[in-house]
């Protein structure tokens, strides 16, 4: 499935029609507490967060919302479309999303070297984390709500560290990361960008499920 990230054309890049950025989803999003109607939509500097932190928090925020319009509705029955023996179904991905929050956690935060996880956390998480077939087996049968709370849950957990931390943090540079030095703001806007991959995986699949039609 990391292939097809790219093969969401014909779908609009723009927030489903009627969702709007109401403080339910601001809150599931992850923005700033402060007026989150009306910051959603505003990349840049927010209120409780160092500069720098608060324009990350910014752009969490703004890609967590486009996913939770693209799920917006869904049933469990079409959170557990399979559209191939190869495809992750939308509730693992969203679940993967949350796992993806929770470990960078782990390691951004509390230093944890990256997949030594304690026995707890990889219980918890590790199915999700690597998708594939685990993640089909084990991962369905939960409607939408379980998943929301679960980003929910976690991004708060992010959004807490993060206000307790400075700029100067986030720009520390790991020099022993595989791909190479990477600073913390990489780790975390990966975080995001990795929402982005996974959100054209969801509308591609969202756009196979009987009944529904392509850009709905």
């Amino acid at each position: 499935m990391a292939a097809l990230g790219a093969g969401v054309a014909g779908f609009s890049l723009l927030p489903s029609v009627g969702f709007a950025a109401t403080s339910t989803v601001a809150a599931t999003a992850g923005v700033a507490a402060a007026d989150p109607d009306k910051d959603l939509t505003i990349i840049g500097p927010k209120e409780g967060y160092s500069p720098q932190i608060g324009t990350l928090v910014s752009m969490m925020g703004f890609m967590r919302w486009q996913v939770l319009g693209s799920v917006k509705g869904m049933t469990t029955e079409q959170l557990d479309f399979l559209l191939d023996d190869k495809a992750n179904r939308i509730g693992a991905m969203l679940n993967h999303l949350a796992a993806t929050d929770a470990l960078y956690h782990e390691h951004v935060f509390k230093g944890v070297e990256w997949g030594k996880w304690d026995s707890g956390v990889q219980q918890k998480w590790g199915v999700a984390m690597a998708l594939g077939d685990p993640a089909r087996q084990a991962i369905k049968g939960n409607n939408l709500d379980y998943y929301l709370t679960m980003l929910t849950e976690t991004r708060e957990s992010t959004l807490a560290e993060l206000r307790k931390r400075d700029d100067k943090w986030l720009m520390t540079v790991d020099q022993q990361w595989p791909w190479g030095p990477t600073n913390n703001y990489c780790k975390l806007f990966h975080v995001c960008e990795h929402e982005g991959n996974h959100n054209g995986q969801i509308k591609l699949v969202k756009g196979r499920i009987p009944g529904i039609k392509a850009g709905e």
